[in-house]
């Protein structure tokens, strides 16, 4: 199979996909690339105990062992935090002051081995004996971070003073509707654009069949990268085409920076639905609205359908230290794994059978949450046609202390069901008028069938 006639890929990147197994050195896994980005930032791999009191174990009562304090480890997360303040000597005042790369300097290739290691499936397996798709959004979180870090790489510095988190997944098309729990999986990537502070990351998931690596998903994820501590904007290295073929890659990476201002600046809280969009709003009304009464408070549901206050599932996550990143916040792939099992109940729970994950689409890090938060997620079905279930799932924090909420991401997931499912209606728009009109700016955009 000739995947370089399917993907736009620089001739070197397309080399290596269309090759087997045969003949590849032994490539990372996915824990390898963990362990890497700890080293990378200096991490601490404990979280710190922040109160000390007395206490006694069963089996130190056991062995007559006395009353201690808890000791706290000597190497915690605070102090590796600590120590990354010291970095800030290393920043590029400009970034003509850093080298060059090239999109091979930045290429990598990662093996998840459910096929040769069957001690791992299981964290992967759902109960439908496919692959869970919210573990393959973690790694391919962890992933585009590396691929990052190596682009940045200073070679006389073992640790990077850079912080480099992820701003936005701008979209992830799957070609599979299944993925085997028993055969290998390879993901690559490398940088395809780069800004000021900024990198567009493209990354492709295979798996191995018959001896050959077979398309299952492309992903294009935006990271940006800040100081030591994490709080403002930091240089990174440009980036430099070398080929007609990566020059249009390069440009395509300006071109979805652009793509995603004007997408922006053309919100609904921002800007009035355009006529086309007025005219879905109004025969949705009209196709609701009681005959009988011609009144606003008299609202018929049609057939087959549902109102859309009706097609939403919410949850609560408590966020503790074993799901904190590399500096020591929550894990952007948690967020994104939790946020798409909701997502995939509420779906299965609209349309009455399994759905299958077809796009990802704009997911926002707004702001990072912090260890010990309350995550509250909402998960809406903002349309339905056909077999299509859009749904756009809401995150935000809760402060016990002030309580006040905060938006955190927003994500948005395109599924298909086994079976056609029911309308999605709405009453209102924004809470006011006769219908809501937010989702008509992003379904034209994100449904594979418009």
């Amino acid at each position: 199979m000739m995947l370089c006639t399917m993907w736009k890929l620089p001739s070197f990147l397309a080399r290596t996909l269309t090759s087997g197994t045969n003949g590849l050195p032994l490539l990372p896994d996915m824990a390898e690339v963990r362990s890497r980005l700890r080293e990378i930032v200096g991490a601490s791999t404990n979280w710190r105990v922040h109160s000390e009191g007395k206490v006694r174990s069963s089996a130190a009562a056991l062995r007559g062992a006395r009353i201690g304090l808890v000791k706290t480890e000597h190497r915690d997360h605070v102090q590796a935090m600590q120590e990354r303040k010291a970095l800030h000597t290393l920043l590029a005042k400009r970034q003509e002051d850093l080298p060059p790369r090239r999109m091979k300097d930045s290429y990598l290739e990662v093996i998840l081995p459910l096929g040769s290691q069957p001690q791992i499936r299981e964290k992967y397996l759902n109960v439908y004996n496919s692959v869970r798709f919210g573990r393959i959004l973690e790694d391919l979180d962890s992933l585009g971070v590396l691929i990052c870090y190596t682009h940045t790489k200073q070679e006389a510095q073992p640790r990077s003073p850079l912080s480099i988190v992820t701003a936005l997944v701008d979209k992830i098309n799957l070609r599979k509707k299944v993925v085997h729990p028993d055969c290998d999986i390879k993901f690559t990537g490398n940088v395809s654009w780069v800004g000021k502070t900024s990198m567009e990351v493209k990354m492709h998931m295979l798996q191995l069949h018959d001896g050959d690596y077979c398309p299952v998903l492309d992903a294009t994820f935006v990271m940006v990268a800040r100081d030591p501590e994490n709080k403002r904007p930091a240089f990174v290295n440009p980036l430099i085409p070398e080929s007609p073929e990566e020059e249009e890659i390069f440009k395509q990476g300006e071109m979805n920076k652009l793509k995603r201002i004007d997408f922006s600046t053309a919100s609904l809280l921002k800007m009035a639905p355009t006529a086309e969009e007025r005219n879905i709003v109004h025969d949705i009304f009209l196709n609701t609205l009681d005959t009988r009464t011609v009144s606003f408070r008299s609202r018929v549901l049609p057939p087959n359908s549902v109102w859309m206050e009706d097609a939403k599932l919410k949850g609560l996550q408590i966020c503790h230290p074993q799901e904190r990143n590399i500096f020591n916040r929550i894990f952007g792939g948690f967020l994104m794994r939790k946020a798409f099992e909701l997502g995939w109940a509420t779906a299965c729970s609209c349309g009455g059978s399994r759905p299958f994950i077809v796009s990802v689409d704009d997911i926002m890090f707004q702001r990072p949450v912090e260890v010990g938060s309350l995550l509250l997620l909402s998960g809406q079905v903002c349309y339905t046609e056909k077999n299509y279930i859009q749904v756009r799932v809401h995150s935000e924090v809760y402060d016990a202390d002030t309580r006040e909420h905060h938006t955190t991401n927003i994500f948005h997931f395109t599924f298909i069901s086994e079976n056609e499912v029911p309308r999605v209606v709405p009453k209102t728009y924004g809470g006011k008028y006769p219908v809501n009109a937010l989702p008509l700016k992003l379904w034209k955009r994100t449904l594979p069938f418009c």
